[in-house]
């Protein structure tokens, strides 16, 4: 219990949203996955080797992830709990809950692959977590931290990587661009259930230059023997993030009350990963963690002697994955940008 008792902070008017409240897939994931069954899990060292306590809590990063980092920026504890973590009650959750599950996107196919939440099942336990809320605080306060809550979401990279690039289904039934189309759909529905719930600050956050995470680097010997960025792959997450944009201004038209924004990490991102140094990385085209080319979840493990020591010097934790201190540039440059609305 000391994560949960150390960091029980009480909500002060210092605090911008009385609480961050995140759906999504590992990128924002705080160890939902752990409490499932599934193979795609990261509670064990050396993931979160540099988080509080050196406590490996099913995060997919060395230490903290980007709601940990926003959460802080917004006078909030400097971590967000995951929802079904049983060492947390919904005393810690009225201040922030993640819903998150690792492996997951837009698309229901997309969580089949590795059995973990669909999004719609993050929604019925964000459901179950306003009943609970309601009983806690009462039905004013919690329409209150319901509708003044910042939520993020962050998801769609699962539903090109290990979805349609790699199984036959959708590619059979859609062009890329359709797929797309198709993706936004579903995104736009979500944002309108959990619209209809109560939520009214939304940051959508849109694609990473995916093509340039050290697994694709990996599997990429067309362009540079396997060591450039899949450069097909970033087209598709501009194109992405350009559909994104312009469904955020069509909810912010449509929906009365509504705050949505684009919190667009893929600029920033890429001028990491094509000028490390000037951030203060040594590498960006491999992992620190194992050979940094091809591993994550369970092919990462403490017994690995490649792993490095010091992962402030690495953008990437493992093939996959940011950093702690990635995560922390990435959080930063959002806040003082597209969140800043809320702050």
């Amino acid at each position: 219990m000391f994560l949960a008792s150390f960091f029980l902070l009480i909500v002060t008017s210092a605090a911008k949203v009385p609480a961050i409240i995140v759906f999504g897939d590992s990128s924002v994931d705080a160890g939902n996955n752990n409490q499932i069954s599934t193979v795609l899990k990261s509670n064990f060292r050396p993931y979160g080797r540099d988080f509080y306590g050196g406590k490996p809590t099913g995060r997919f990063s060395n230490g903290r992830i980007p709601p940990d980092f926003i959460s802080e920026g917004f006078g909030l504890r400097p971590f967000v709990p995951a929802y079904l973590d049983p060492m947390y009650h919904i005393s810690d959750f009225a201040t922030g809950v993640c819903f998150a599950s690792a492996g997951t996107g837009y698309d229901n196919s997309t969580s089949n692959v590795l059995n973990v939440l669909p999004v719609w099942r993050e929604v019925e336990y964000y459901k179950d977590y306003q009943i609970k809320l309601k009983a806690y605080v009462g039905e004013e306060k919690a329409k209150y931290i319901i509708s003044e809550a910042l939520y993020l979401i962050s998801m769609g990279t699962n539903d090109f990587l290990e979805n349609y690039y790699t199984l036959p289904d959708r590619q059979s039934q859609y062009t890329v661009d359709q797929y797309q189309v198709f993706l936004l759909g579903i995104a736009e529905q979500f944002i309108k259930e959990i619209y209809g719930l109560g939520a009214r600050k939304m940051s959508l956050t849109g694609l990473p230059p995916m093509g340039c995470l050290p697994l694709e680097r990996t599997t990429n010997f067309v362009n540079g023997n396997g060591d450039g960025c899949m450069d097909g792959y970033n087209i598709v997450a501009l194109q992405f993030n350009a559909k994104l944009s312009a469904l955020v201004h069509k909810l912010n038209k449509e929906l009365p009350g509504i705050r949505v924004v684009l919190s667009n990490p893929y600029n920033v991102f890429m001028q990491i990963i094509k000028k490390p140094s000037s951030f203060g990385f040594d590498a960006a085209a491999v992992a620190c963690c194992s050979t940094g080319m091809f591993e994550m979840g369970y092919l990462c493990d403490q017994l690995n002697p490649f792993t490095c020591s010091d992962a402030n010097k690495y953008v990437f934790w493992d093939s996959f994955h940011p950093t702690e201190r990635t995560n922390k540039i990435i959080s930063g440059y959002l806040l003082k940008t597209t969140l800043r609305q809320f702050l």
